[in-house]
């Protein structure tokens, strides 16, 4: 995979910041993001984990990556892959406005922007991510983006993943 950039932008508030795929330490998960590029949806910010922005997707690898490359303490500017069955996230607490259902899956690709992360979740307990970027360029101009959408709301933005 060498030496790999993506852009990951908020469309609506015109910020983007470049990233590098970590595929020396998370191979596989580079490979299939990378792959199924462009990704873009509707952009939530994070209750429990604190300073993280995140997009669902339907899965899009050919199998699930394993977990390579874990945290569960992100640091600002780690890009993070999380596969969360429906009923992980079928509850009115997460304030999704569409359906998650029992039997599906949904590939979590998330954004942390400042520190003091901590991936524990009061339904499941610890949710281990795996780190497949790293923020190179633009983490300021974005936290400032992620800290305007935590304050006046989420509705009508948009987090892209695209080739740099």
């Amino acid at each position: 995979m060498g030496n790999r950039h993506i852009e990951v932008s908020l469309v609506k508030r015109g910020v983007t910041a470049t990233a590098r795929l970590l595929a020396d330490r998370a191979p596989l998960t580079c490979a299939a993001v990378w792959n199924a590029l462009p990704l873009s949806g509707d952009v939530y910010h994070a209750k429990y984990a604190r300073n993280e922005i995140y997009a669902l997707f339907p899965p899009f690898a050919e199998t699930e990556p394993p977990l390579e490359n874990p945290t569960v303490t992100p640091v600002p500017g780690d890009l993070c892959y999380f596969s969360f069955a429906g009923t992980e996230l079928a509850t009115r607490a997460y304030g999704y406005d569409r359906e998650v259902r029992p039997g599906t899956t949904l590939v979590d690709l998330a954004v942390f922007y400042e520190r003091n992360n901590l991936l524990l979740n009061g339904d499941v307990g610890w949710v281990p991510g795996i780190v497949w970027g790293q923020i190179t360029e633009g983490l300021t101009e974005l936290a400032d983006a992620c800290n305007d959408l935590w304050r006046t709301g989420a509705a009508g933005e948009t987090l892209a993943f695209r080739r740099a």
